[in-house]
């Protein structure tokens, strides 16, 4: 080959490679823009008035971040603590989205409440979800250790009401307040599960999967609930539960809905009543079942008609949410004001 000719491949060659270099720079200029877009838009406070405090716990699952919804101009007597209200998102979102998605902190600025939004690490999974399924490993019971640790910080630093907490997640997030009621159950006076995974289904990934289609129902009889349960979760001792799911959710199968009252009922040894259907206006209807022991509605079931893997009555055009269901924040918050006001259960 010639000199001219080598010559020319060469200045060929170094015009392909200055051209996708500076196609690489460009490319890469516009995804670190994408992210620290992104980034900003995480870091601010979701719609509405009050101060959304950023902080960070640290525990056995390792360190999660988290914000805290504080009402706007509150104005607290001396020695005055608030109830608060712990929010799980679920796979796919942020405290933020979960925030907005809701809308809780708009009725805490109303009733008066704290909101603490946890917030899972994306090292510690990949979608963002809660690792609730992870009870053979460990991980699980570590993770709901460090969300405890995010709770006492909080009770430690602002003026929460220690025995007026109570917890309420979606999906994955749903299933984490499951495990965390059953192995903290002193610890909270409400727990509410969004679209959940029925608590002793699933112990692995593997498992988790069979769970979520319905599958690995956890054990009905009295002699096994302590075993699905948990062994901290003794016979009277877990908080009341409220349900919500939709029977059209294609992600969780809907029969955990059932299966978590069932078991909840079987611990706290609760008996269902008539169930009883509710709409307001053209929301979609639910159905709705207490069960009791005594005078104490102990688990209630609604199960929402036409509702997908959402939020009932949550923001338009968020994911995960549904304008078009009843209102999910004010069941959620009127059911765990309702055990606020009540007490301890009474065996």
């Amino acid at each position: 080959m010639s000199r001219r000719s080598t010559s020319a491949l060469t200045r060929a060659y170094q015009r392909n490679l200055k051209a996708l270099t500076q196609a690489t720079l460009k490319s890469g200029k516009r995804i670190a823009s994408q992210v620290q877009r992104a980034t900003a838009k995480q870091l601010e406070p979701p719609p509405g008035r009050g101060d959304w405090i950023g902080g960070m716990a640290l525990g056995a699952g390792g360190a999660r971040r988290y914000h805290l919804y504080r009402p706007p101009d509150l104005q607290l007597q001396p020695g005055e603590k608030l109830p608060l209200m712990v929010m799980l998102h679920g796979c796919g979102q942020t405290g933020r989205d979960f925030a907005a998605s809701t809308r809780m902190n708009r009725v805490a600025a109303r009733e008066r409440f704290l909101v603490l939004y946890p917030e899972q690490d994306r090292l510690a999974n990949a979608q963002g979800c809660w690792n609730w399924y992870e009870r053979r490993s460990g991980k699980a019971d570590a993770e709901a250790a460090t969300l405890m640790a995010a709770i006492d910080q909080v009770i430690l630093l602002y003026p929460a009401d220690r025995e007026r907490v109570a917890l309420a997640g979606l999906s994955a997030g749903a299933s984490m307040a499951a495990l965390m009621a059953t192995r903290y159950p002193g610890r909270f006076k409400a727990v509410a599960m969004h679209s959940g995974v029925a608590p002793g289904a699933a112990k692995s990934p593997a498992t988790a999967l069979g769970a979520m289609r319905g599958r690995h129902v956890p054990p009905m009889p009295a002699t096994a609930v302590g075993k699905a349960m948990g062994a901290a979760a003794a016979f009277s001792s877990l908080p009341p539960l409220l349900v919500l799911h939709g029977d059209a959710d294609a992600v969780v199968s809907a029969s955990n809905a059932v299966s978590s009252a069932a078991v909840w009922a079987m611990a706290t040894g609760a008996r269902p009543g008539s169930p009883r259907t509710l709409q307001r206006g053209k929301r979609h209807p639910m159905r709705v079942t207490d069960y009791t022991r005594g005078n104490r509605t102990l688990v209630t079931l609604c199960e929402i008609a036409g509702l997908g893997h959402a939020w009932s009555g949550g923001a338009p055009s968020m994911p995960f949410s549904d304008a078009a269901g009843p209102d999910a924040t004010k069941l959620v918050w009127a059911f765990a004001a309702r055990q606020f006001r009540s007490g301890a259960v009474q065996p």
